[in-house]
């Protein structure tokens, strides 16, 4: 599989698995082939509606919602979804 295939079966897999949770902005933060375990390692962004800022003030202030990462590891050879976990962005 190459790299334009583990991004589009991360994003289908991350818009299936939230789909009641009305996500948008979503998007490619990442993504990176990890050897010898031959797994593709995708971590996707995207907003929540509960992530908006509450007014424009703090919309303007903080630059719009805040995003959620998760790491998508998917196995190479059987193109499988391994596991879908939170992604923390050190301050």
């Amino acid at each position: 599989m190459d790299v334009k295939q583990a991004v589009k079966i991360a994003k289908d897999y991350v818009l299936e698995l939230f789909s009641d949770e009305e996500l948008v902005n979503v998007g490619l933060e990442e993504v990176e082939l990890v050897q010898p375990d031959d797994e593709w390692v995708v971590t996707i962004g995207f907003s929540r509606p509960w992530d908006a800022p509450s007014n424009t003030l703090a919309a303007i202030a903080s630059g719009g919602p805040r995003r959620a990462f998760k790491v998508v590891t998917i196995s190479n050879s059987s193109h499988n979804v391994l596991s879908v976990k939170d992604r923390i962005l050190k301050n």
